[in-house]
């Protein structure tokens, strides 16, 4: 399979992989071919890439990095959590409902369970195509992250827990955000940014007398949007009066911010979505926390085309893990541009006079030449 921006979709491909609605039903199955509407429908719905077939491509596997059942409870323990406080947001006047407590705790154990099988895994886009909500989706693709980052840097199993927790509900007060603001698409106002930066505040409250939420989840929700430098909100702490869970959310929330589409601008690419962190590296964010989310991240996802230096066009195969800007790829072209009889592949970490020059993710008209 190879992966497809939806602006370079054409009719006539075949789906690779399913594509979800918010509470886990499937919409499009594998196999299904793409009409010049169906592709129309997921860029409005912000899918930003799909996975299509190429019998050129079909030994390419992308990695999960959580299983499909995984995926699907916690997109539905997410929405119901989230659609719980938005609506009954002052319930826990007088009586308590551990079962949303609960029941995120489970996923979240079954979350560290799938990453703890590979540690080594590396940060990919989300292979889970989600329509409907971004919020979903973006709080499970932080609290992945995150909870890989909080492997890597040893936490044990409670620290694993409660970091888990605040990543997964950090955008929690954005439930009580009106859907004006939130899903505005234009530039906010200044009175509507004021609003949109009160979710931490509104989240904090939410969780911090929730039963089978830690207080420490609640102050990731508070602080997640705090910077080094004090720059950030709502309170203007700076270094170590910020929590490290909360510096570590700050990282992966811009990150997964920065490379999922919205309606008021595409996504960026990984490797451009770390090059912004890291203009920020000492200032907004924590350098060695950087350089370890910069370990992680597959700069060049498996799966996607690319023009090399030489002309050729070729799709990523796999990562190189010492050398994440040198990925294998398959070369599909001649320096020309046209179609090879037989693809083949290339360690560019041993071909060194070779580099990636452009990656095939720009707009382009339904009538252009697709790179092949």
């Amino acid at each position: 399979m190879r992966m497809m921006p939806i602006s370079l979709s054409r009719p006539g491909m075949k789906l690779a992989k399913k594509i979800y609605s918010d509470d886990g039903i499937v919409l499009l199955a594998e196999g299904v071919e793409l009409t010049a509407t169906l592709i129309r429908r997921l860029g409005e719905c912000g899918i930003s890439f799909v996975y299509v077939q190429d019998p050129r491509t079909d030994d390419i596997l992308i990695p999960e990095l959580l299983s499909e059942d995984t995926q699907r409870r916690a997109i539905g323990e997410v929405r119901n959590a989230f659609r719980e406080f938005t609506e009954q947001p002052g319930r826990r006047k007088s009586v308590t409902y551990p079962y949303i407590g609960r029941n995120i705790r489970q996923v979240i154990h079954m979350i560290m369970e799938d990453l703890s099988r590979n540690e080594d895994a590396m940060i990919m886009l989300m292979n889970m195509q989600t329509v409907d909500h971004y919020l979903y989706a973006h709080s499970l693709n932080v609290c992945v992250y995150s909870t890989m980052l909080g492997l890597a840097r040893g936490y044990d199993q409670d620290q694993l827990l409660a970091l888990g927790l605040g990543s997964l509900l950090h955008d929690v007060g954005k439930t009580q955000i009106s859907m004006q603001v939130l899903l505005k698409p234009g530039m906010l106002t200044s009175y509507e940014f004021d609003e949109m930066k009160r979710h931490t505040e509104r989240g904090y409250y939410l969780l911090k007398d929730e039963p089978g939420i830690p207080l420490l989840a609640a102050h990731c929700a508070l602080q997640h949007h705090e910077r080094l430098n004090g720059t950030g909100y709502p309170r203007g702490l700076k270094g170590d009066e910020i929590h490290d869970f909360a510096k570590l959310i700050g990282i992966v929330d811009s990150y997964d911010a920065m490379t999922s589409h919205r309606v008021y601008r595409d996504a960026m690419l990984p490797h451009q979505a770390v090059e912004a962190l890291y203009s920020g590296s000492g200032t907004l964010y924590d350098t060695s926390m950087l350089k370890l989310f910069r370990d992680k991240v597959a700069i060049y996802p498996i799966g996607i085309t690319v023009r090399l230096n030489t002309g050729h066009y070729a799709v990523v195969v796999d990562v190189n893990a010492v050398s994440m800007h040198r990925p294998i790829v398959r070369v599909m072209t001649d320096e020309d541009g046209v179609d090879l009889k037989e693809p083949y592949d290339m360690d560019l970490s041993k071909q060194l006079n070779v580099m990636i020059s452009r990656i095939e993710f720009e707009k382009r008209s339904m009538d252009d030449p697709l790179p092949a």
